[in-house]
């Protein structure tokens, strides 16, 4: 089973994993460019799907950080366009998603739902991984928690 993690944002943070291969992850920043409409950030986060999608040879499954508070109204709206292309095209490549709340992913990393930035760093370090930051290490921990939900071998 190949599973996609993801931890939406303006850098969104990544991971990539089966059964048979280590987790692969990485950060992807869909700012947007000075001379750009507000619309590019999700064009560009489409095809940064479509071509993950395809150097992977597809995905079984896909997980998403499931954000319910935002700190602005920027974040939020980021957050809710991202979230809503990324089902859309999850539903035109019949790709099961699901959303999983913060305090879950933090919790099952860390053992506590309400964890800093810095200890979910170092709970992705500790399971041999060098997150880039907080967007990355989610990821990561997000994909050790869908691997476990899914029976894939750790």
């Amino acid at each position: 089973m190949k599973i996609l993690s993801l931890d939406l944002g303006t850098t969104t943070g990544w991971a990539v994993a089966d059964g048979t291969l280590p987790i692969v992850s990485g950060t992807i920043n869909f700012k947007s460019g000075r001379f750009e409409g507000g619309g590019m950030r999700f064009l560009r986060f489409r095809q940064w799907l479509a071509e993950i999608h395809q150097i992977q040879g597809g995905f079984d499954a896909l997980y998403f950080e499931e954000v319910r508070r935002h700190i602005g109204t920027d974040a939020a709206h980021v957050y809710g366009g991202l979230m809503a292309h990324l089902t859309a095209w999850c539903e035109e490549q019949n790709i099961a998603y699901q959303g999983v709340p913060v305090g879950t992913i933090k919790k099952h990393a860390t053992g506590k739902g309400n964890a800093k930035k810095d200890v979910m760093i170092d709970a992705a370090r500790k399971r041999g991984h060098s997150p880039k930051d907080d967007n990355e290490a989610d990821a990561i921990a997000l994909m050790y928690w869908a691997k476990e939900q899914n029976g894939v071998l750790l």
